[in-house]
């Protein structure tokens, strides 16, 4: 039947063309005038995906990254786009967990075809997405997952924000060098951020002489952690090392108060997130983030005007559209060639800090820093 369709539509094609008329396909000469018909350039928008939560743990921390990456995708596109192509961004909302991250991660894949992903915040949210993304040869560019277990995600997974195996080095001499503290609790989030962090963090502990006398756990959608906290009252520590995202950890830190758990506190660069700061029980609580330059005043304006801050993942979310545009520039949406160009980035300066990706896709300049919550407000430790 469709050879039958074809032979009419030929047939009829020849009787335009005994008639005088003729099909000149772009890029060819014309028959009858010889002129050049060029070739229709693409000029439809290039979708990238982003990923981050936008309800649930963290959901503050994920809307202000989100907001940034929106601003990059707005000033790329003023500035032209993609040669001459738009920059589109599709956002799903991963809610710092494994299923929905998956579930997001499958539909940009599968569904919108995105060459790359701008994420993930949450380590979780990246693993579950991660499989899928290789498979599919999928870029992504994790602006916030900071677990170990990232580095061996792929040859298509990136991320522009240091590993915990250096953060939790650098919170362990911290504690242990600068505030002398030899005895600590840890209480840490299941899960590849947290696990990874407590893990990387008591090892280094130890190494130093320090001795951890409780290690205690928590499931994510945990709201009670009494029990945890009251064992590690119990193990008389000098310090507390409170790993968690923002709902858990604000229940945590009240919890922590009700029950007279007069220690220092300090956690991960989760914490680096205003609606922590700003109940009275996280006066004076302690938290390491990693260290980025000062930021430009004109940039963390234009964040302030569309009502976002600039907490520990909005950087990086920016960079990373930013970062791609860049590539894509050169090497139009083939993940191969986008891929083997993110593995020669080094020196490559963003708002968040320099990137230099080594062979596991990992930046490699990573400092961090330590700050203290006061008055409701977070600033740098002396």
């Amino acid at each position: 039947m469709r050879k039958l369709k074809f032979l009419g539509a030929m047939a009829a094609g020849l009787a335009l063309f005994g008639a005088g008329c003729s099909f000149t396909p772009p890029g060819e000469k014309s028959v009858t005038e010889g002129s050049y018909v060029p070739k229709t350039a693409d000029t439809s928008p290039i979708k990238i995906g982003w990923v981050g939560p936008l309800t649930g743990d963290a959901a503050s921390v994920g809307k202000d990254a989100l907001t940034a990456a929106q601003l990059a995708v707005e000033e790329v596109n003023a500035a032209g786009g993609i040669n001459g192509r738009m920059l589109e961004l599709v956002a799903e909302d991963g809610k710092c967990n494994p299923k929905d991250a998956a579930t997001a991660g499958n539909k940009l894949i599968n569904v919108d075809k995105v060459p790359a992903i701008v994420g993930t915040a949450c380590s979780g949210e990246m693993m579950a997405i991660a499989p899928t993304a290789e498979q599919n040869k999928t870029i992504m560019v994790g602006y916030c997952a900071s677990a170990p277990t990232v580095s061996a995600a792929g040859d298509y997974i990136f991320r522009t924000y240091p590993s915990d195996v250096l953060q939790s080095k650098f919170v362990a001499e911290y504690v242990y060098n600068t505030l002398g503290k030899k005895k600590v609790a840890t209480l840490a989030v299941l899960g590849d951020w947290g696990t990874g962090l407590k893990n990387g963090f008591e090892q280094r502990f130890k190494e130093l002489g320090g001795e951890v006398v409780s290690s205690q756990d928590y499931v994510q959608e945990s709201r009670d952690l009494r029990t945890q906290l009251t064992k590690a009252k119990d193990s008389q520590p000098e310090i507390l090392f409170f790993v968690g995202y923002t709902e858990a950890s604000i229940a945590g830190l009240k919890q922590a108060k009700e029950l007279g758990l007069n220690v220092s506190i300090i956690g991960g660069d989760a914490w680096d997130d205003t609606k922590i700061h700003a109940n009275s029980f996280a006066e004076g609580i302690m938290y390491s983030v990693g260290a980025a330059p000062q930021y430009d005043l004109a940039w963390v304006e234009k964040l302030k005007q569309k009502g976002a801050t600039t907490n520990v993942c909005v950087p990086r979310s920016y960079d990373n559209v930013k970062l791609l545009a860049e590539i894509m520039k050169r090497t139009g949406t083939d993940t191969a060639k986008i891929k083997d160009e993110l593995y020669k980035v080094q020196g490559y300066q963003g708002i968040g800090g320099i990137v230099n990706m080594d062979s596991n896709g990992d930046n490699t300049s990573a400092q961090f820093q330590i700050k203290v919550v006061k008055n409701g407000k977070a600033e740098a430790a002396k």
